[in-house]
């Protein structure tokens, strides 16, 4: 797990949000989604972002509010940057 994030991707986002224009089209982004990075796809123009390491990470059985924390983080992250 824990895909690598490809910052040359921000820009492809960026190219392919224009080439949508207006049309209600959603742009996901899979891998290397965290609260660092999403801020720099949500402005690029993705709406869909799929995380996973960054959801699971430092949460166990015994503790799965990490969770929600780990998964608000990166919304915050993301919503502050649109």
């Amino acid at each position: 797990g824990g895909q690598k994030f490809i910052h040359s991707g921000v820009e492809k986002t960026r190219k392919v949000r224009e080439m949508i224009g207006d049309r209600p089209i959603h742009i996901q982004i899979d891998g290397g989604v965290t609260p660092e990075t999403a801020p720099l796809v949500a402005a690029a123009g993705a709406d869909v972002l799929v995380a996973g390491s960054a959801v699971f990470n430092g949460g166990s059985v015994d503790t799965p509010e990490v969770y929600g924390k780990n998964i608000r983080a990166i919304r915050d992250a993301a919503s502050a940057a649109q």
